[in-house]
């Protein structure tokens, strides 16, 4: 799992029978300091509920789908929760 800033969504006319009624959303993964940490990519909210400037978690590759009932949904990444806190605590090694 890893976590993403919700940056943007997608509007698709024409897609996958798998992906449809499913909601496409950009995410910019952040690391640790929740400073962006790679290239934006396209995940599936599989909630329902996200909406741009969320912090939220995702799952990627087979993972990324299984929350939904549906078999051989084509993704790359899928939100499965929103994050409403998010507190990082340096290990003794760190400091």
């Amino acid at each position: 799992m890893f976590v993403a800033k919700v940056i943007g969504n997608i509007v698709c006319t024409h897609k996958d029978d798998n992906l449809k009624g499913l909601k496409l959303l950009i995410v910019q993964p952040v690391d640790k300091d929740l400073q962006d940490k790679g290239k934006p990519l396209v995940a599936i909210d599989t909630i329902g509920q996200s909406g741009e400037g969320e912090l939220v978690y995702l799952a990627k590759s087979r993972e990324s789908s299984l929350s939904l009932d549906r078999e051989m949904v084509a993704s790359d990444a899928g939100i499965l929760g929103i994050i409403d806190y998010y507190n990082v605590t340096k290990r003794m090694e760190e400091k």
